[in-house]
């Protein structure tokens, strides 16, 4: 990843102290939201036999498969319905402690959590491990909202693609970590899983001390607490040339002086001028989870075994997806640096979409035919819309909402977002299950649907954002979805 970075000191470009708050702040947030997402899908069986031996013991109820599957149910999703809860105060936290201030109290709910999953089965309790899940839902919400605009809101202008697709990095690596530490080689096994649920805990501590040490948002410092001192000093740390610094100042002056003060959930829903731009931040989001990228990993074992792989090589093959899906997303710095947002993000619509199809169409005509070369064509399809994915819907829609929305709304355009990726992730999750068992290999099909409508949305309401400040944009969405971008 640095490779293809510029590292200097001129304070344009990359420097030495913007690049550690990155790799950090992904490595002790966001790394640990994928891992949340991976980690329960190894050692499944495992926790549900516990799951039964609880119950039994602590409870005295004997539980039969269909109850075993609603507890197992209901232990995935909650951490979803804490992603929820948590969407709908994060705006409120990032504006009242900071946007590091959220980080680190993200990072401490992470920790607590890391200790109930580690003595959960010593204490034979599922309170703990069903509380620790919630929580990190609420967390994990928190980081979504706050860690983006951290980043975009320490770098300069040139930077805000590169460091915004730090976000979707650190997703695709912990989901990856996870199915590494939980597979039955290393942590994954009936002694070791309640240390597999809570690895990433050490990534948060590691990260949690030098987080405390760096700068607060100087935008937030200036518009919101008023520290204008604390503002400037803030960007000193940040950049190199104080010519930077007196600029950045004067724009942040300019901008105060235009009464930009943080507006609540009510004003923004509001105000008719934002309804576009809310609206493409929330639909963004959404698409990113219903694009199906969770389908396929949360059900990548089934649909591999379905191809007719045996277990054991569906099993590496699945961990090879998820390292494909991380070298994937580390070409987002190179590649948001170079190309707009808009054929990005169409390419990577348009290319999940016909990814999905021939993934439908393969697996559909591999049940009936006895051949090889179609069980290829579809792992084929599949490294096609994980590449799409990372073109564009996944990087893009973590940032979006700061290139599209002043800095009033944008806390509260960005726990709208983080709520719509929620729910798009917990539909899919209740939802796809029943359509696989009634539709089969076309469960993908609403999913291919979902991603030619981002398409259309984006080629008709999306301006282009690089390069350009907010500020600019916002005109061009002024009349809602009259809006011409042109």
């Amino acid at each position: 990843m640095v490779v293809i970075m510029h590292v200097n000191d001129a304070g344009e470009g990359w420097t030495w102290l913007m690049l550690l708050i990155c790799l950090t702040t992904t490595l002790g947030t966001t790394v640990p939201v994928g891992y949340f997402f991976g980690v329960l899908n190894a050692p499944a069986e495992l926790i549900k036999s516990w799951c039964a031996d609880v119950l039994s013991t602590e409870y005295d109820t004997n539980s039969d498969d269909n109850q075993l599957n609603l507890l197992w149910t209901c232990i995935v999703s909650i951490y979803l319905i804490g992603g929820i809860c948590g969407s709908c105060f994060s705006a409120w936290c990032s504006n009242k402690y900071g946007r590091k201030g959220s980080l680190v109290i993200s990072s401490v709910i992470l920790m607590i959590c890391g200790l109930l999953f580690t003595w959960c089965r010593a204490a034979k309790s599922l309170e703990m491990l069903m509380t620790a899940r919630f929580f990190g839902g609420i967390a994990s919400a928190l980081i979504f909202t706050a860690q983006p605009m951290y980043l975009l809101e320490l770098a300069p202008a040139t930077l805000s693609g590169s460091v915004g697709v730090f976000t979707c990095i650190g997703v695709t690596g912990g989901i990856l970590l996870a199915q590494i530490v939980s597979m039955p080689q290393l942590l994954g096994s009936e002694e070791n899983w309640p240390y597999a649920l809570s690895f990433y805990a050490l990534l948060v501590l590691i990260c949690l001390m030098p987080l405390m040490c760096y700068p607060e948002s100087p935008r937030w410092l200036y518009l919101v607490k008023g520290d204008v001192a604390g503002s400037a000093q803030a960007l000193r740390k940040l950049r190199s040339h104080q010519a930077s610094v007196e600029q950045e100042l004067n724009e942040l002056e300019q901008t105060l002086a235009l009464d930009n003060k943080s507006s609540s959930m009510c004003q923004v829903l509001r105000d008719k001028e934002l309804f576009l731009p809310l609206l493409l931040v929330c639909v963004f989001q959404a698409t990113q989870q219903l694009s199906g990228i969770n389908a396929i990993f949360f059900y990548s074992l089934s649909i591999l075994t379905s191809a007719g792989f045996s277990t054991n090589s569906a099993t590496w093959l699945n961990l090879g997806l998820g390292g494909f899906n991380l070298c994937a997303s580390l070409l987002g710095p190179l590649l948001l640096r170079k190309f707009n947002r808009r054929p990005l993000l169409m390419c990577s619509c348009a290319l999940c979409g016909l990814s999905l199809a021939g993934m439908s169409f393969s697996l559909y005509y591999l049940v009936s035919s006895e051949g090889t070369a179609l069980r290829y064509v579809s792992s084929v399809f599949i490294l096609c819309f994980i590449l799409g994915f990372q073109l564009g819907l996944g990087p893009i829609a973590y940032f979006i909402g700061s290139e599209l929305l002043e800095d009033a709304p944008r806390p509260v355009a960005m726990s709208m977002g983080s709520l719509f990726s929620w729910i798009g992730n917990f539909l899919i999750g209740m939802c796809f299950p029943l359509l696989q068992s009634v539709w089969s290999s076309f469960a993908f099909m609403p999913c291919m649907c979902v991603c030619i409508f981002c398409l259309i949305l984006t080629w008709r309401y999306l301006p282009e954002t690089r390069g350009r400040e907010p500020k600019d944009v916002k005109p061009l969405m002024s009349q809602g979805l009259r809006s011409k971008i042109n």
